[in-house]
């Protein structure tokens, strides 16, 4: 296990070479800012339980074997109430789909899974639970042209029917969703 003595504790999962400022990175890449190399698919994840305040994963989950168990694992590391970002990328993207290595393609209800009262209760994969803070697509990314500008605003106003009627005519790249651990 690794031990760290900070007390805000923030990890980026798969954090390359552009790791967050503060944080302990992980990642499989040995030549990465890795702070501890670990292949992202073998789960425990070598951190004790209840570790993290934050947990950062950005453009990762889409390449690992098990959505499920790693929401699971995200979950034990982090301790209660702490605040997990996972940017993936949009499922109607022509980047999401192109890129072989992607394995799980994401839309705006994706992680409704892992939340209490969601509408697939039946579909309960995971005993873990979140509570998802907030859903924004191309979150930080600010559109250089007044008609990408207000695509975005309108896909983030109206989620479903965006995602529904829209986002095959007028792709966004990323969808971020910021949730909260409960424990």
């Amino acid at each position: 296990m690794v031990e760290y003595v900070d007390e805000y504790r923030i990890l980026d999962v798969g954090c390359g070479v552009k790791k967050r400022m503060g944080a302990i990175g992980i990642d499989i890449n040995p030549r990465s800012d890795a702070d501890v190399v670990h292949d992202l698919n073998v789960i425990p994840y070598p951190f004790a339980s209840n570790y993290f305040d934050e947990i950062w994963c950005d453009n990762v989950v889409e390449h690992l074997d098990n959505v499920v168990k790693v929401m699971s694992e995200f979950h034990r590391i982090g301790k209660p109430s702490s605040k997990l970002t996972v940017i993936v990328p949009f499922y109607p993207h022509r980047q999401a789909n192109t890129d072989p290595t992607h394995r799980h393609f994401f839309g705006v209800h994706s992680f409704d899974y892992f939340t209490a009262g969601n509408t697939y209760a039946d579909f309960r994969y995971a005993t873990t639970q979140f509570e998802i803070l907030a859903t924004e697509f191309e979150r930080g990314i600010k559109p250089a042209y007044w008609f990408d500008r207000l695509i975005k605003n309108f896909a983030n106003t109206h989620k479903d029917l965006y995602e529904n009627r829209l986002a095959n005519i007028f792709p966004m790249r990323n969808i971020t969703f910021v949730m909260k651990t409960i424990k």
